[in-house]
């Protein structure tokens, strides 16, 4: 530890604050209470048999100190010193000796030959207080972190990674070809700015990368800076603000100072919005402190020199929350969305984790990337890490397709809890249950495929079906939600089918169930009652001042009449679901008989066992009202659907003439 550091500025003059302190303590008190008076007066007070005690100190320091006896005071003191001279001394010793002699000084008196130096006494008692100053420097060394100056709190907390450290680029990154396209603009931007400058292009000041947490986003702010070949500043949002007043504006202000420095650079805030929420949008007032750092913040991102080469790189995954005034263009310029992973982005963020695994000849990426619809970079590469463990736990060379499959069951479901036993009434009821939800899945029209059924426990869960696209999609129909929420309620049916009790395995599934029903209803006008019109908020409002602000939008009466709606589709959901498992009850018996033998079924199997099932015949029409009657023309072909087609019938005219109706379902007739 340098310490010579720790004496400049602050440290410095609190230190001599304490030595001048403690000098001044000295000298002060330097007489012990004594009272300095002329030498006759105690020769007078000796020989009056007035002194209880005397030290006599000779050398260097001729002084002689008396202690009075109590009562006979001189001059309202009860000690008094003096200094004598020549021979002086010898005659005080005579007259103390005598005194002691006779008796009338009770503790006798001492002769100091020597003194002690007043320096080496000053030193002595200045190192309680040295002590204390080491012990605050060491804490404070501590709060602050090895290296750091004590009392240097506004100075910045960031990370600098140069061209020495080992480079992330941007084939270290997979699934977001999107934002590495945009991104490849800013490596550009710091390469060659004269470039752009010529023809008047002004660098981006900011980039806001924002989505789902374990999507990339640091890593392509560190992909950028290993392209470009640039210091790179990293920092989190929360090390801005301390216990410090003000602490956080000097923070920034040092960030950017050493960024201009170092320019062209690049500096990386993540996880922003632990900075820069928006303000005044709190309950009781804001915090004054994270407001001041935001205010700096702002105030940097719009004042460094265009031309200094400065980008700023923001990551979060509450864009919602940031202050307007944040993302304003001139600020952050550039806004990409970093979203989950498409089953092409996955697959080369599997092969990307596969490096340094050894990976068995028969496993398939592309069947395990199909398999995590909506898992993020960083929930893949647990898949493999889990699966890898798996493998060395049981003493395996290679990953094969069995730990896979159980690494992909502990992320989405949590581990398998052995140590549950469940009764075989419990097994029964639980194999019903999901053989339920499986069966209504797979003769519903509009349902995704069932690619496993368990009655493992796992988590909360006693056991689980997984309902899995083929394709990744974006977007979903009235009669998919339709084909969902009899999914749901399909558990619940069965139990009521054949146990004529439904247990509480059924919450979570009308938790959910109610929670489409109501969205179906409010906010995508999926019912002819109230049609398309959205009512009341979406329950997202991050701030509670502004939740509470917020008053309901429609009527007692629109209330009721939402309760009814909701209620109806749970409850058509519940009887679609109650006619499916009644017309196949051989098969939903036929589905508990292998689950229980085998407690865990893969898609062959059960497409082996669902093959029996005939799918429900398509709902009619809707467009939600009866004067809206839809359409007998079918949509047009794209170009690749009619080559297909054409291709398909061996012909290079079109096989279907668009200018002709199909067959539609009569639409559905008003309710009353």
């Amino acid at each position: 530890m340098d310490v010579k550091r720790y004496f400049r500025g602050p440290v410095m003059w609190i230190v001599l604050a304490v030595l001048a302190v403690v000098v001044l303590m000295q000298v002060v008190g330097s007489s012990e209470g004594y009272k300095t008076v002329d030498t006759g007066q105690v020769v007078q007070a000796i020989d009056k048999n007035q002194v209880k005690q005397a030290k006599l100190t000779t050398g260097d320091e001729q002084l002689i100190k008396i202690d009075l006896i109590d009562g006979q005071k001189i001059n309202k003191a009860d000690k008094l010193q003096a200094s004598y001279i020549g021979t002086q001394g010898a005659d005080l010793a005579d007259k103390l000796q005598e005194k002691f002699e006779a008796g009338q000084i009770e503790k006798g008196y001492t002769v100091s030959p020597t003194k002690q130096s007043p320096f080496v006494s000053i030193l002595l008692s200045l190192l309680p207080f040295v002590l204390i100053v080491v012990v605050f420097l060491f804490l404070m060394n501590q709060m602050q972190g090895g290296g750091s100056r004590v009392m240097q709190f506004g100075k910045s907390k960031a990370k600098l990674i140069t061209k020495d450290t080992p480079k992330t680029t941007f084939a270290d990154v997979a699934g977001s070809d999107e934002a590495v396209e945009e991104l490849h603009e800013i490596k550009e931007f710091l390469q060659e700015p004269a470039k752009f400058q010529a023809v008047g292009a002004k660098i981006p000041k900011g980039v806001l990368l924002y989505g789902p947490p374990g999507t990339g986003k640091t890593l392509l702010a560190r992909a950028v800076a290993g392209e470009a070949g640039v210091p790179f500043y990293s920092i989190s949002g929360s090390d801005f603000v301390e216990m410090f007043v003000g602490v956080g504006a000097s923070r920034v202000r040092d960030l950017f100072e050493q960024a201009k420095a170092n320019a062209p650079a690049i500096v990386f805030v993540d996880e922003i919005d632990a900075v820069g929420r928006h303000r005044g949008a709190g309950l009781g007032g804001g915090h004054d402190e994270r407001e001041q750092t935001l205010n700096q913040l702002l105030v940097e991102m719009d004042g460094f020199d265009v031309k200094g080469g400065v980008i700023l790189i923001a990551a979060t995954n509450r864009p919602d929350i940031l202050d307007p005034a944040l993302l304003r263009p001139g600020r952050f310029d550039r806004q990409i969305a970093v979203d989950r992973p498409d089953m092409q982005g996955r697959l080369e963020i599997l092969k990307v984790h596969q490096k340094g695994k050894p990976v068995a000849p028969d496993v398939d990426l592309g069947a395990v990337a199909r398999r995590t619809p909506g898992f993020t970079g960083a929930d893949l590469s647990n898949v493999l890490n889990e699966a890898a463990l798996l493998t060395a736990r049981s003493d395996q060379k290679l990953i094969d397709n069995k730990a896979l499959d159980e690494a992909i069951d502990r992320v989405v479901a949590g581990p398998q809890k052995r140590t549950r036993i469940m009764s075989d009434k419990e097994k029964k009821i639980t194999a019903y249950h999901e053989g339920g939800h499986a069966l209504v899945a797979a003769a519903s029209p509009n349902s995704d495929p069932v690619h496993k059924i368990t009655i493992l426990s796992r988590g909360r869960a006693l056991g689980y079906t997984m309902v899995l696209p083929d394709e990744d999609k974006y977007s979903t129909t009235r009669n998919e939600m339709l084909d969902q929420l009899a999914y749901m309620l399909g558990g619940r049916a069965a139990e009521e089918l054949v146990f004529h009790d439904p247990t509480t395995g059924a919450a979570n599934d009308i938790e959910k169930a109610t929670a489409t029903a109501r969205a179906m209803v409010t906010q995508y006008g999926m019912t002819e009652r109230l049609g398309a019109i959205k009512f009341g908020g979406d329950n997202t409002e991050p701030f509670l001042g502004r939740e509470m602000a917020h008053q309901r939008d429609y009527s007692e009466e629109v209330a009721a009449l939402v309760d009814e709606e909701v209620k109806k589709l749970i409850e058509t959901a519940h009887n679609e679901a109650w006619e499916i498992l009644v017309e196949n009850r051989d098969v939903l018996d036929n589905l508990v008989l292998a689950l229980l033998e085998k407690e865990t079924l893969g898609k062959e199997e059960i497409a082996e066992i669902f093959a029996p099932i005939v799918k429900r015949p398509a709902r009619p029409a809707w467009t939600g009202s009866s004067r809206r009657t839809p359409s007998t023309r079918p949509p047009v072909l794209s170009p690749k659907e009619l080559a297909l087609t054409n291709s398909a019938n061996g012909s290079a005219t079109p096989a279907v003439d668009t200018t002709k109706g199909i067959d539609i379902a009569p639409v559905e007739t008003p309710e009353d």
